[in-house]
């Protein structure tokens, strides 16, 4: 495909803040067919390829939810995950990438405004990729703490100029506060380990940190930003920096299953409409009609599903109310089964596909893969979310 056509017209469009809803999810739409050709660069590289960020910085899709004080636009994450899930549906593993590069503005929003002048002053399109998981090892100096920790499953690291790391300050042997710390990219090293069976191209690698000095202003207590009180918290007011995470927050990775079920559906009809087998048209057997439109309405019923639970939380933080626990638990229900139900629809159609589908230059394999791979992510596993919504619920009525 010729990237120099229609959609390009939309590409190059003037940027003009401030963005909304539809400009972003038209140029999202145009940016399909785009990731599509890329897909098998992306999964050879192991990480999206530089021209797929550039894009996504030239277009202005990184600053959905970014503070509108370093030029982003402040959008709700429903629209956040509308992109997410428009552009999984050309390929996957970059739509991961954005994913992580896109929400991770939150993220950075909640440190001290002196951190995020550190990362946004002089370049408002620097990006930030995190490793969350709490293996960091700090101590305490003058000004700041030293952080050392081998760090893994940071999606996009290799486009990233900063990163947030989690972990806990210690005092001798002992654990102390949990927190993030932020790290410049020179003071880590990459280790080039991602080497998987699904979302192949999210380059979601680990990376060292030795003995680096993080001054006090780059420091967030894990505390401070999980109650919503961190100093970053308390100088936005637009609703989206509200959002409590860990919980509905799972939507987004809900988006790329979703949206790779859409582009598996969609990748599964062009394939089977023409089909023969044995000079039998594969598209007049009844089977094969079931199983195209029991997926289609599973697929349908999940993108509903997750959407219609961020939306309602977004309408919650626009009219200033705070989220409940029961919107929280509910939320992630919803994140992690419609997962499930991506999952069950692109089974079916995959075990409809034949033989040809297994060859590894087929996009129905790649995606197949990539769906369950999004799903496996701990925020959305299914036993998880509906064990705690159950355990929430039965709790309302225990006596």
């Amino acid at each position: 495909m010729n990237v120099n056509v229609a959609p390009q017209s939309v590409l190059t469009q003037g940027l003009a803040a401030p963005q909304t809803r539809e400009q972003i999810l038209a140029r999202a739409e145009a940016m399909v067919p785009i990731l599509a050709e890329r897909s098998q660069e992306c999964n050879e590289l192991r990480r999206a390829p530089d021209s797929t960020v550039r894009d996504y910085v030239d277009q202005g899709l990184l600053r959905i939810c970014q503070p509108a004080r370093y030029g982003g636009y402040d959008l709700g994450y429903d629209v956040l995950c509308e992109t997410i899930q428009t552009l999984a549906r050309g390929c996957g593993s970059q739509a991961w990438v954005h994913m992580v590069l896109a929400d991770n503005p939150l993220k950075l929003a909640a440190f001290s405004l002196d951190a995020q002048d550190d990362v946004w002053a002089k370049d408002s399109t620097a990006r930030v990729c995190v490793a969350v998981a709490a293996v960091g090892k700090a101590k305490r100096v003058e000004g700041g703490i030293v952080w050392s920790a081998v760090h893994g499953f940071s999606s996009g690291v290799d486009h990233a100029d900063w990163v947030i790391c989690g972990g806990h300050i210690y005092e001798g042997e002992e654990k102390r506060e949990g927190v993030f710390a932020l790290i410049p990219k020179s003071d880590i090293r990459i280790i080039d380990d991602w080497h998987v069976v699904g979302l192949a191209g999210t380059g979601s690698k680990s990376f060292e940190v030795k003995q680096a000095f993080v001054p006090d202003h780059r420091v967030l207590l894990k505390k401070d930003y999980d109650e919503g009180t961190a100093p970053g918290h308390k100088a936005y007011s637009a609703p989206v920096t509200r959002l409590p995470r860990g919980g509905v927050s799972a939507v987004s990775y809900t988006a790329v299953a979703v949206g790779v079920a859409e582009g598996f559906l969609d990748n599964y009809l062009r394939y089977t409409g023409p089909r023969r087998s044995r000079g039998t048209v594969v598209a007049d057997d009844m089977g094969i009609q079931m199983s195209a439109g029991q997926s289609a309405a599973e697929i349908e019923a999940a993108s509903r599903m997750y959407l219609g639970a961020i939306r309602e939380t977004m309408q919650v933080l626009e009219r200033g109310e705070e989220i409940t626990k029961h919107m929280g638990v509910q939320g992630k229900r919803n994140a992690a089964y419609a997962c499930q139900l991506a999952i069950s629809a692109v089974s079916r159609l995959f075990n409809a596909a034949g033989g040809r589908a297994l060859y590894e230059d087929s996009v129905l394999q790649r995606q197949f893969r990539d769906v369950y791979a999004a799903s496996a992510h701990h925020s959305v596993t299914w036993d998880g979310a509906a064990a705690a919504y159950g355990r929430f619920r039965l709790n309302e009525y225990a006596r």
